[in-house]
Formats: structure tokens, C-alpha cells, sequence
């Protein structure tokens, strides 16, 4: 059984950090491109970051400069480091995995966790 499990969401200011982790089990991560996508309360799901199986990363413009995805495959975790907080950044976090690098990049498939919130208080 796959599954993702992303933790480290909160309540934070505006102009703090967080970092989330998200912890996957049940397939062989180090095969596995990760990418972090969010969803805004009344908006679509949105790309944030993809990191592929060689380590390449890839960001939305919005959070370039601030965030950082990186990958542990010892520890089969995938991590977003968020600095800079802003309120437009509150929305709920998931974490995403398929072999595929495309299909992590559009959000089009592969496995899913169940969120974590992330909320910034201005």
C-alpha cells in the first residue's frame, strides 16, 4: 500500500518560515519524481515545485527565491523548505509522486498525500 504523508503545515506570520516534509512508503522513492502542489480556498490546485529522480528542481515564479524542494531517498522523504511567507501563500500543501517527471509537473496522476494547511497571517 502507497502512501504520503505530509506534515509540518501551520500557522505562521508573514515573513516567517516552515518546512514541510512529506514521508512515502510503499514505493521505491529514489524511482519517484516529487512535486509539491497547493490549493488556495476557491482556486484550482497549483503547481509549487518538482524535484525528479536526479535531483533536478523546478518552481513556480511565485515562490522562486523562497522556497526550496530537496529529497532524502535514505529517509524516503521529500521536503519544501518556505521562507518569506506570505498570506497568498495559505492554501493546503500536497505532496505528489509518479515516475514520471510530466506527470508530477501538471499534477495529472500518480499517488497523493491527504495535505497538510499552511496559513500566514499578515
Amino acid at each position: 500500500q502507497v502512501r504520503l504523508v505530509e506534515s509540518g503545515g501551520g500557522v505562521v506570520q508573514a515573513g516567517g518560515s516552515l518546512r514541510l516534509s512529506c514521508a512515502a512508503s510503499g514505493i521505491t522513492f529514489a524511482s519517484y519524481a516529487m512535486a509539491w502542489h497547493r490549493e488556495a480556498p476557491g482556486k484550482q490546485r497549483d503547481l509549487v515545485a518538482t524535484i525528479t529522480r536526479g535531483g533536478t528542481t523546478n518552481y513556480a515564479d511565485s515562490v522562486k527565491a523562497r522556497f526550496t524542494i530537496s529529497r532524502d531517498n535514505a529517509k524516503n522523504t521529500v521536503y519544501l523548505q518556505m521562507n518569506s511567507l506570505e498570506p497568498e501563500d495559505t492554501a493546503v500543501y500536497y505532496c505528489n509522486a509518479d515516475p514520471l517527471d510530466w506527470v508530477v509537473h501538471h499534477g495529472i496522476g500518480g499517488y497523493w498525500g491527504q495535505g497538510t494547511q499552511v496559513t500566514v497571517s499578515s
